[in-house]
């Protein structure tokens, strides 16, 4: 324990975030500097606890009291060492992850939580800054090729802990730019994009190939491909968006999420994007229709291009402000505000949209009704009725569908290749091994719609078990702590 009484002489600490009046003007990340011995002191809040729940609230296993340790020690070296042991992508998920190690954390039981997240980001970034980072390609190659399909967060954790262990590993991305949900569906005033370029050439230079322009199962046969490669990892994601299919869906100027904050994304990287195609919420009054995070994103986009009004609704109820005691340390229901709300929005909880309104073809408002949500004591399991009278429309010139995706991509690679789909629409897997030989799967496509953490403990994992049916044993690192070597 660096500091046995760190947790009583500093409180919770972070980053401040630029004005809201200043940030929105562009698309750069909202904090601002933090000195390196302010990160020393949040670091030694952590209680090096006995049991270290935290472990377990992180999907990817990270060692935190002991990087904690070597930051309030000022070892940035150690401290990278011990979490790139574990985590591909420290630079990403130090600023984008909703850290659940935090809600894990014992101290905050009864105090604010340890800055993880924001320590995890301050190591990666004095790594890089202190020239610790560096391509370290593998000293052996094995021989077998592994194609990985999408590069997203799982994508490219599996290609990183491939190349890792001498295989050669050649990544196939639709797109005409690397990063997946990182490069087109976070905007850069979270997430700036020179973060993944700078990953992207770090891992080109380790000896991975990337292919850009490869649709696998549109112009790259992804049959062929199997055959061609000793494995095959699909990472495409859950692409599929729910719809909102009711009175006046066809209506112009409704669009999903994705593809609000995909245009605009490649805006920002200055990509052409025609004014005519462009999908701008300058001047309109936006709808954002999801509460997530996603839907966050929409708000801060829609703030920037200069919105007339902004307001984001709930179908369920209004969580509370604070946490129940008795949640931890599971992940708490609580209202969260983001970033983006700060700068903006009205939001409304236990709404249902009812219908679209339009005018000669264009969205012009939207009907809601309140609800109210109630819990069968038989069944456990919750409804809802419609507020009687509560019915009324509000101004929407732009529909923004934030409601998550239910499952990836049948036609094309899927259908093409064969593989089994589980009852929830995602491709069924055994240890990530699909149903058609030397043919693998992780990420949203494997379970779901999910969280970057998550993906990249999944392309970790399913790379471990690619590894294996290969070589017939791995020494790639398991989340297990202490389980190294797997039989395939």
């Amino acid at each position: 324990m660096a500091d046995p009484k760190g947790f009583l002489k500093y409180t919770r600490e972070l980053p401040k975030e630029r004005k809201p009046e200043e940030r929105v003007k562009d698309y750069k990340e909202i904090y601002e500097d933090f000195p390196p011995e302010r990160t020393k002191q949040q670091a030694s809040r952590c209680m090096d606890c006995g049991v270290p729940f935290c472990h377990n609230g992180c999907p990817l296993g990270n060692i935190i009291p002991e990087f904690n340790e070597a930051v309030h020690e000022e070892d940035w070296q150690l401290a990278y060492d011990i979490l790139s042991s574990t985590n591909n992508f420290p630079e990403f998920t130090g600023r984008i992850c909703p850290a659940p190690c935090e809600a894990s954390c014992v101290l905050g039981i009864n105090q604010p939580p340890v800055a993880i997240e924001h320590i995890e980001k301050s190591i990666a970034e004095q790594a890089f800054e202190k020239g610790y980072v560096r391509p370290q390609p593998p000293t052996l190659r094995t021989g077998k090729q592994v194609a990985v399909v999408g590069s997203g967060p799982a994508g490219l954790a599996a290609a990183a802990q491939l190349n890792k262990a001498g295989h050669l590993v050649t990544v196939f991305e639709r797109s005409d730019r690397i990063g997946g949900l990182l490069r087109y569906g976070i905007p850069d005033f979270k997430l700036e994009k020179y973060v993944v370029e700078r990953r992207v050439a770090l891992m080109e230079a380790e000896g991975i190939r990337f292919r850009t322009g490869a649709d696998v199962g549109r112009n790259v046969d992804p049959v062929a491909l199997a055959e061609q490669y000793d494995a095959v990892v699909l990472c495409g994601g859950s692409t599929v968006p729910r719809d909102l299919q009711i009175e006046g869906r066809d209506l112009s100027g409704i669009h999903f999420a994705m593809d609000f904050l995909e245009q605009n994304n490649r805006r920002v990287a200055g990509d052409p994007v025609p004014d005519e195609a462009f999908i701008s919420a300058k001047d309109k009054h936006v709808v954002v229709i999801g509460g997530g995070d996603t839907g966050s994103d929409c708000v801060g986009t829609s703030n920037r291009h200069g919105a007339k009004s902004v307001t984001q609704i709930e179908l369920m109820p209004k969580p509370p402000s604070e946490r129940d005691p008795m949640s931890w340390p599971n992940w708490p229901v609580i209202l969260r505000t983001s970033s983006s709300h700060e700068e903006g929005c009205e939001r409304e909880w236990a709404l249902m949209t009812k219908a679209f309104v339009g005018e000669n073809g264009l969205l012009k408002a939207i009907r809601l009704v309140n609800i109210e949500w109630a819990k069968d004591p038989k069944t456990g399991r919750h409804s809802f009725q419609e507020v009687a009278g509560s019915e009324r429309e509000i101004p929407c010139d732009l529909a923004l569908l934030a409601i998550g995706f239910v499952h990836p991509q049948f036609q094309g690679m899927l259908e093409q290749l064969g593989v089994e789909i589980d009852e929830r629409g995602n491709v069924r897997d055994d240890n990530y091994r699909t149903n058609i030989d030397k043919v693998f799967v992780a990420g949203d496509m494997r379970r779901g719609q999910s969280l970057v953490v998550w993906a990249i403990a999944e392309g970790r994992e399913a790379a471990r078990s690619v590894d294996a049916f290969l070589m017939g044993e791995s020494v790639l690192e398991s989340r297990d702590a202490g389980q190294l070597e797997v039989e395939a």
